[in-house]
This record gives structure tokens, sequence and C-alpha cells, in this order.
């Protein structure tokens, strides 16, 4: 490679350092986040160019704005690259040049740069998953709502399902406990909708596959009690192993071997 660029990526702009491949820093300079700012940078980069990025929220919208340029991209893993030892201070200049030096050390650790598709299925994914966690967050807060207020708990597992919020509309609170649920199932009547809007969306991405998981003949992946008892049997053969390993070729075992041999040897007049 001819240069390595080191980038420490912000929401409004990010900063990039260039160094050669004998270690001298070529140029670095702020670059503006945008298409201009973007622009500029893929103009200094080409074919003969490494650059490693940080993986943060920016990364892959401008990992996927410097692809056209033939640029190898390393989106580097933070929290397994150690950038800041040795140093005493932290700033976007000092980490664009550290991410280019440990870049041209090969020093880094990357992680997987998914194509678009994966990311987009990980993208619907995850707003399911969001929805999800704030409408359990929702029921938990009724739950502590009628708690509080000395009521009788829900009567069924899911707060949101249809017996749930018939059960929430007849339930007789005091006044004020009255609006604030009143308030609190409205938002979980929706949420709920935007719940069931969000698997019906996973569904079509999965593409009518099922969610249970194939059923497996190895032993490895039974489900009941006899599951734990192989996997109790595999270790304890595993141990057994072991031990009889040690026994075998440890340095014990040579004591032992070279000790009998001196008690069997023949002794001579």
């Amino acid at each position: 490679m001819e240069q390595y660029i080191g980038v420490d990526l912000h929401k409004q702009f990010f900063q990039a350092c260039s160094i050669t491949s004998t270690g001298a820093r070529a140029w670095e300079m702020r670059f503006p986040r945008t298409e201009g700012g973007l622009a500029l940078f893929c103009a200094r980069c080409g074919p003969q160019t490494a650059v490693a990025v940080e993986a943060c929220g920016p990364t892959w919208a401008f990992v996927d704005a410097i692809a056209p340029t033939g640029t190898t991209v390393c989106v580097v893993d933070p929290r397994k690259t150690r950038l800041k030892a040795g140093f005493a201070a932290k700033t976007d200049r000092l980490d664009a040049r550290r991410l280019a030096d440990a870049l041209r050390r090969d020093s880094v650790v990357s992680v997987y740069v998914p194509p678009p598709a994966i990311r987009e299925l990980r993208e619907v994914c995850r707003g399911r998953h969001q929805v999800i966690r704030l409408r359990t967050r929702v029921a938990q807060m009724i739950r502590a709502l009628l708690l509080r207020s000395g009521g009788p708990d829900v009567p069924v597992r899911r707060v949101f399902s249809p017996r749930g919020l018939a059960w929430l509309e007849e339930v007789q609170l005091p006044p004020d406990a009255a609006a604030s649920l009143t308030r609190l199932r409205h938002v979980l009547t929706a949420i709920h909708a935007e719940a069931a809007a969000a698997e019906s969306v996973v569904a079509r991405a999965r593409g009518g596959r099922s969610d249970r998981p194939r059923a497996r003949h190895d032993g490895r992946h039974r489900a009941g009690p006899r599951a734990h008892v192989a996997r109790g049997n595999r270790r304890r053969a595993a141990l057994s192993a072991r031990r009889g390993a040690r026994q075998l070729c440890g340095p014990r075992a040579a004591r032992r071997r070279e000790r009998g041999s001196v008690l069997e040897r023949p002794n001579h007049p």
C-alpha cells in the first residue's frame, strides 16, 4: 500500500490522517461529514490506499461512500484494538494518527463488514427488538402502577393480550391512578399494534421459514433432562480422560516410572 489513512468519525465531521509505508506523515485534515466532504476525501483515496475506521453509528454509510474508489477499508473493533496505550491525551487528531499507524503495522482487529442486504435484515430485526422491549417496559409500568395503588394484579400473563386490555378497562382504581392507567393503556395498545406490524415485516423478510430450530439427532442439543445427563456424562468422561493422561504422561508419572525401575533393578553382589 502507498498510504494508510486513519479516520476518526463523528456526527458532523471526521478527522483523517495519512501516513506512508515508512510511517512518515503525509497529510492530515478535517472533513465535514457531507457529500462535499466525502467527495474531497474520496479524491485522496485510490486502489493503493488502506483506510481504518472504528465501528460506530455512521461507519456503514462512510464505508459505502468510499467503496467506489477501490480503497481497502478496515473497520476496526474498538473493544479489541488498544490505541491509547502509552499516550496521556486522547484527541481526534491523535486517534486518527494512531489508527493509521496501527493499520500500517497490521495491529488492528477488524470486524465483519456485512453487505447492504444483510444490513437491511439486521435493521428490520433491530427495529422489532426495540418495539418489543418498549412494549415489555410499558407492561411492567402498568403492573407497578397496580401494585402501588393497591389494586389487583393482571389475571393474564400478557398484559397486552385482548383479555388483559379488556381487564384494564374495567379495573377500579383511585382517580389519579386510573388516569395514569388509561394513558399507559393507550400507549400499550399503540405499541402492541406497532409490534404486530414489526412481526409481520420480520416474517416477510424471513420468507415463511419456521422459527423453530431443526431437530438434531447427535445428542448435543436434545431437549429435556436427557440432554443434561448426556452433557454430564461427556464432562465426566473428558475429566477421566484428562486424569488418565496425566497419570500416564505427566511429570509425576515419569518420576513414578523412574522410581519403579530403580526398585526393580536387580542387586548385584
